[in-house]
């Protein structure tokens, strides 16, 4: 339903000047997603700064039948936080949500807003020498709450697991309003439903994440970062299991990079430069982490582990950062490989994951055949092979206008690409979640039986449909259960 003048002005009175707004300015940077494919309207934008006005405000919504989209750093990879084009919708930012509730060192947890940004997370609790395990390149936008509603992973998935592994507790708001606490950590709890994981990946469907418990490990007392120039991704993918064999306590990192991402992270990110000085077909990046006594350790291990990888063909040549300034510069390269493909052009980006132990076997199919399917087209893999989940990206040709191409040859494209993952027994989804940009291919291609669960759920929690109305959740096809 349209929000209503009388709902608006309910809103406006209940929060204040800087709890509501209708202006088009301070909504439009908010109104189109981080990577520019979804933009939308909306009648207001609600900034709440607790839980009980959030509760309230979602009551308001209720009552009214007003759609709901929950925000919190807009930094989402598929238009799951943008609304559509209605203008119905109102968002609800969360981005004032922003403090820690409580900090318990000993027990290594921390409470927070969903509000909290990562990055201020991470310094926050590195103050006490502890550390949140789980990072990625928009660690200075992404919230708390949308890590938790999208279950996000990171380059540090393949030691710590994603999101949903470092989430002890969530409290959320559902439809009607009422509040899910489940903040309180127990070891045991077998009280039915885990409802805390129902709602981790939900992406604001089921309900709006408002808060959490996170569970915190003790400071990295040392790492030791390399970079490798392989021949191949099978290659790296014999390299990984070498630091599997022998170093697997201390590997915490392992992402695979080509020439051609390299290169055009090296023309379009200033000051950057090739760890290598010559050119690799693909490249590893490896991080290993220990204890402070372990500080020698480490880079003599890697040092051991490479020499190793050379000798027997496995790498061409490789380095290992001399200091921590090094270090970050290694990661620079790999952390600005999606804001130097957007400089180049348009491309179609594709989140998959395949059993890990194929992912190498399915990029060397994928790749040429994306390329003879679409010539002109420049299909590369990046990211995290020790997780069996790379970013599988299609870039349009030259002079392709940005927009058209996407919403043309690009839908088919990504089709492709879809059904070859599905083949491999893969997912179309592996961190970033569904939102809007994917919905429809989950249809399409997932498990009917699974799609008519998550229909059945959403309907349970939510029976008005108010909650991110468009996303995730697969519209039913013919025959199938609604």
């Amino acid at each position: 339903m349209t929000a209503s003048a009388e709902f608006l002005a309910q809103i406006e009175t209940f929060l204040g000047p800087r709890g509501f707004t209708k202006d088009p300015d301070l909504m439009d940077p908010w109104l189109t997603d981080w990577r520019g494919r979804f933009s939308g309207k909306a009648a207001a934008m609600i900034s709440p700064t607790s839980t009980p006005e959030v509760s309230e405000v979602v009551k308001l919504c209720a009552k009214h039948g007003v759609a709901i989209v929950p925000q919190g750093g807009n930094s989402g990879m598929c238009g799951g936080a943008t609304p559509d084009e209605s203008g119905d919708a109102v968002i609800i930012s969360l981005r004032r949500m922003n403090s820690v509730r409580s900090f318990d060192v000993e027990a290594r947890q921390i409470v927070c807003d969903a509000g909290v940004v990562l990055q201020t997370l991470h310094e926050t609790v590195e103050a006490e020498r502890l550390r949140f395990p789980l990072t990625l390149g928009g660690k200075g936008s992404a919230t708390i709450g949308g890590l938790i509603s999208t279950n996000a992973g990171g380059t540090q998935v393949l030691r710590h697991g994603v999101m949903r592994d470092q989430v002890l507790g969530v409290e959320a708001v559902l439809a009607d309003g009422s509040v899910f606490d489940g903040l309180t950590v127990l070891k045991k709890d077998n009280r039915g439903f885990d409802l805390k994981q129902m709602l981790i990946g939900s992406e604001g469907t089921l309900g709006i994440v408002t808060g959490a418990t996170l569970r915190l490990l003790p400071e990295t007392g040392t790492r030791t970062v390399a970079w490798a120039g392989v021949e191949s991704i099978a290659m790296a993918r014999q390299l990984l299991l070498l630091f599997q064999r022998r170093a697997e306590q201390f590997l915490e990192g392992f992402e695979v990079i080509p020439a051609h991402s390299l290169a055009a992270v090296l023309e379009h990110v200033p000051s950057t430069r090739s760890p290598l000085a010559d050119t690799h077909n693909w490249n590893a990046l490896i991080e290993l982490v220990g204890s402070p006594d372990q500080s020698d350790i480490l880079p003599e291990l890697a040092q051991e582990l490479l020499t190793e990888a050379i000798g027997s063909g496995l790498a061409q040549d490789a380095t290992v950062a001399s200091n921590e300034s090094q270090a970050e510069a290694f990661w620079l390269l790999r952390d600005e490989i999606a804001s130097a493909e957007r400089a180049i052009g348009p491309a179609m980006q594709h989140d998959i994951s395949v059993p890990v132990e194929r992912m190498a076997d399915f990029v060397e199919y994928a790749v040429p055949a994306v390329r003879e399917r679409f010539p002109d087209t420049t299909p590369i893999a990046f990211g995290h092979l020790g997780d069996g989940n790379v970013h599988f990206h299609v870039l349009a040709p030259a002079g392709a206008t940005r927009g058209e191409w996407e919403d043309s040859q690009g839908k088919t494209i990504s089709a492709y690409v879809h059904d070859l993952v599905t083949q491999w027994e893969g997912s179309i989804s592996a961190e970033h979640g569904i939102g809007q940009m994917k919905r429809d291919e989950l249809g399409r291609l997932g498990d009917p039986v699974a799609n008519a669960m998550l229909r059945g759920v959403k309907q349970a929690l939510d029976p008005q449909g108010i909650l991110n109305p468009g996303k995730l959740v697969p519209l039913a096809r013919h025959g199938q259960a609604h």
